[in-house]
């Protein structure tokens, strides 16, 4: 045990070990209160007396919640050595959570941006009192869990902090040389003599190197056998990577060097914050410091990522869901444009619903008007596009599996289990991915397909009462006393106006068969869609994947353990290969339930969901055909009501002189009709002129409804 005055700490609570200092687990004596204490070594005190006093004086002038906080100074009470009693970050740092097999290819989205914003905001600390890191990695970024189970990174580690303005340079080298700046690496690890001054922007090569390490599991500079088994490779990587480069791999030795542009495909960020970040990545990573963005840039980036909203959205025409990052002040015109830059669907090809109800984004409006989205309720986009959906682009997890040795190899067994189980963590997480898009194939379409049954029930509806005015006003012949005066013209337009209203209910009764075939194709593929949503529901793969994951876990943990020792017994080696062997066979579970059930399964649903996506297309045209032809018989019934209006006011002025003025003495030598047909003329006239108003009025209704349940626009070809 080791005291000072007021904390106790036992050396076995080692939580981490440097050059100068070693950092240990410690409770205050009165309170009980968890610490971290750093206790510095005998090393430390070989260094000039500032550089010995310079963290607590840099500690001592921080105050952030992303900054680890410095409680006391004090003094071993026998070695009088210097103690930095800090804040205790119980859940380790930024580092051990990237060694997780768990997070082998990088962290989730929304655990990356809490990095990004705590680092941010942390670093923006430092430069307003101008104090420079020098050491920036995950090793120096611990996490803490919030009251409400939220993570909290803070950066630690000042040992080489120092005050220093933007335009001010340094000449000592420190840091790590994974992280370190190329002109830093080529002193410090080259042993190269050169008389480079230092800025304040190696902390950003630092960041950039950080946060790729964070968003994919691995470095971004690695040249064969490793970073500290080919410097001179390694320098040869970061000085002449190209302009926008953000990665750089030797995959053979004396290989060439090969250039990444973009964050891998395995990494499980979304292409929206990728598209976002790989530009800050770029810009940071410049080995000349000249080229390389300042602070004030990179904030203004960064903080930009960081203030917009995340809105989900599900394409139906590609089968995948987008993450579209927006500004709560930006227009939905941005957003639209936004999402055309990831799905390619035109915004004004661009038809959204959400939870089933069509949802209008009025481009005019601010962003905020969208709805709240999440990955698994996210807004779904319906084009007229035809094209086959592309589906989720991934890499296969059994092309990251390493395998074991045949012999016993504590250190090489313990690496293999891990990369092993980081590879199965990729799996069940593309598992879920894979099961997930499905469902929200199944159900983006089944919205859409009850929508276009909704058109079709009200549409059949106004059709059929159309068709029963019709039958009613044709049916009624009340013209036997006029029929035979050939010279009547009004008789003779009355003759043509009845046959075009024939027509005009034939076009209706066609239509109304048309939707009832219509119904049926969609009553039948919704079957089919409630069909598959319950064998979505049903699906067990991922249930499996997650029984093999546990138990291999438990191997893998006592695979940790065991590297630490020296050798095995003849027993525990001969249980050792049998873990092995067991671990090796539920891999191969895992990976067959993977292959033959998920991705098997995912790709199928892609062949049908392309072929309904066509279908519903073609639904939708012909729906879309069928209203037009409901508009034309509101058009022809409008004609007809005009004809019959105009043919109804003749009639009912010469009806009134007749009985204003009285028959004449003698009739005229050419009387055109008698006047009791002209009575029954204008009653029949005055009945079918308000049957007809009726009718146009519904049509009209019909019209209205049609078009506000057809927003979509229509493909070039239609």
């Amino acid at each position: 045990m080791q005291s000072t005055v007021n904390y106790l700490w036992h050396t076995d609570d080692l939580l981490g070990q440097g050059a100068t200092a070693s950092v240990y687990k410690a409770r205050n004596k009165k309170s009980g209160e968890l610490v971290a204490v750093k206790v510095f070594n005998t090393a430390s005190y070989l260094r000039p007396r500032e550089v010995q006093v310079r963290e607590f004086e840099v500690l001592r002038k921080l105050n952030h919640q992303n900054i680890i906080k410095l409680f006391a100074v004090e003094e071993t009470g026998a070695g009088r050595q210097k103690v930095l009693v800090m804040e205790y970050c119980s859940s380790g740092s930024l580092l051990s959570v990237l060694e997780s097999p768990e997070n082998a290819f990088g962290l989730p989205e929304d655990e990356f941006l809490v990095v990004l914003r705590c680092v941010v905001a942390g670093m923006n600390h430092l430069r307003e009192n101008g104090i420079v890191h020098r050491d920036i990695k995950p090793g120096n970024i611990m996490r803490l869990l919030g009251e409400e189970g939220q993570s909290i990174y803070k950066l630690t580690d000042f040992g080489a902090a120092r005050e220093l303005d933007d335009d001010e340079k340094f000449v000592s080298v420190y840091g790590t040389e994974e992280y370190l700046h190329p002109d830093m690496y080529e002193r410090a690890v080259l042993r190269k003599p050169q008389q480079k001054a230092f800025g304040v922007t190696v902390d950003l090569w630092s960041i950039g190197v950080t946060l790729y390490h964070a968003a994919t599991g691995s470095l971004p500079f690695v040249p064969f056998g490793g970073p500290r088994r080919n410097k001179e490779i390694m320098y040869r990587i970061t000085t002449e990577k190209p302009a926008g480069a953000i990665a750089g791999t030797q995959r053979r030795e004396n290989g060439p060097l090969e250039w990444s542009y973009t964050l891998p495909i395995t990494c499980q960020l979304s292409m929206g914050l990728q598209n976002q970040l790989v530009p800050i990545l770029a810009n940071i990573l410049e080995a000349e410091q000249a080229k390389c963005w300042g602070f004030d840039q990179f904030f203004a980036e960064t903080s930009d990522i960081l203030q917009r909203g995340v809105v989900h959205v599900f394409s139906l025409p590609q089968a995948v869901l987008h993450h579209v990052y927006v500004h709560a002040h930006n227009t939905i015109a941005i957003f639209l444009e936004a999402v055309y830059e990831q799905t390619s669907v035109a915004p004004q090809h661009q038809e959204y619903l959400f939870e089933g109800h069509l949802c209008v984004l009025e481009p005019g409006l601010s962003a905020q008007h969208i709805a709240h989205t999440t990955a698994s309720s996210p807004l779904t986009l319906f084009s007229m596009a035809s094209e086959p959906p592309k589906g989720l682009a991934f890499r296969d997890p059994a092309l990251d599996i390493p395998k074991f040795v045949p012999k016993v190899d504590l250190q090489a067994d313990y690496s293999t289990a891990k990369g092993i189980l980081g590879a199965g963590y990729q799996a069940l997480r593309l598992a879920r991915t894979l099961l997930g898009g499905q469902e929200l194939m199944v159900r983006g379409l089944h919205w859409f397909v009850e929508m276009l049954q909704a058109t079709c029930r009200r549409t059949l509806e106004v059709t059929r009462m159309a068709l029963l005015f019709l039958s009613s006003s044709l049916g009624t012949e009340r013209f036997s006393g006029v029929a035979g005066v050939p010279e009547l013209q009004e008789l003779k337009r009355t003759t043509e106006l009845r046959s075009r209203l024939r027509n005009l209910a034939e076009v209706l009764s066609r239509c109304s068969h048309n939707i009832t075939e219509t119904q049926k194709t969609l009553s039948d593929l919704r079957s089919e869609l409630v069909k598959n949503r319950d064998q979505v529901h049903e699906d067990r793969s991922i249930q499996q994947i997650q029984c093999c994951l546990d138990k291999m876990y438990l191997t893998y943990k006592q695979f940790k353990k065991s590297r630490m020792r020296p050798g095995l017994g003849y027993n525990e080696e001969q249980i050792h290969k049998l873990d092995k062997m067991n671990f090796s066979h539920l891999a191969k579970r895992l990976l067959h339930v993977f292959q033959e059930e998920c991705v098997q399964k995912y790709q199928a649903s892609l062949v049908t969901h392309g072929k309904r996506m066509r279908l519903v297309h073609e639904t939708r045209n012909h729906l879309r055909l069928l209203g037009c032809s409901v508009a034309a018989c509101n058009a022809e019934a409008q004609g007809a009501q005009e004809s019959l209006s105009k043919i109804l006011d003749r009639l009912s002025h010469q009806l009134l002189q007749d009985r204003t003025q009285g028959a004449p003495a003698s009739p005229p030598p050419t009387a055109p009709y008698p006047s009791s047909a002209l009575k029954d003329l204008v009653l029949h006239m005055q009945e079918l002129y308000g049957e007809m108003k009726v009718l146009a009025s519904d049509l009209q209704d019909n019209n209205r409804i049609i078009e506000g349940l057809s927003r979509v626009p229509l493909a070039p070809d239609i």
